[in-house]
């Protein structure tokens, strides 16, 4: 009788050491993509609105530098910190840079 006092508490000790499914981690989904044009040519007026809007360089009105402009490009820079392309501000590489950084990053 006494070793079926047992049974319950190695049933307990047993099913607590099982391994466990690890859980999938909850991660916030970029949304960068979802609201990026999509057949947007980089340069493009589209493409300029685009990232003006993520990283809101013009205020609520629209007011600021001229797309594509030395000051837009310099903005633009400001605005992505330690992350800004370390290409030509307003060369293609750089656009291409500032896309893809913008198409993943998390906002």
């Amino acid at each position: 009788m006494r070793r079926f006092a047992f049974l319950p508490l190695a049933v307990i000790v047993a099913a607590c050491s099982a391994p466990q499914a690890p859980q999938p981690e909850k991660q916030p989904k970029p949304q960068a993509a979802a609201s990026a044009p999509a057949n947007a040519t980089l340069g493009s007026h589209e493409w300029y609105q685009w990232v003006d809007r993520r990283l809101q360089v013009s205020d609520d009105e629209a007011h600021g530098p001229d797309y594509g402009s030395a000051e837009w490009n310099a903005a633009v820079q400001r605005k992505l910190g330690q992350e800004a392309p370390r290409a030509q501000p307003g060369s293609p590489e750089w656009q291409q840079a500032v896309d893809a950084l913008l198409r993943t990053r998390v906002q």
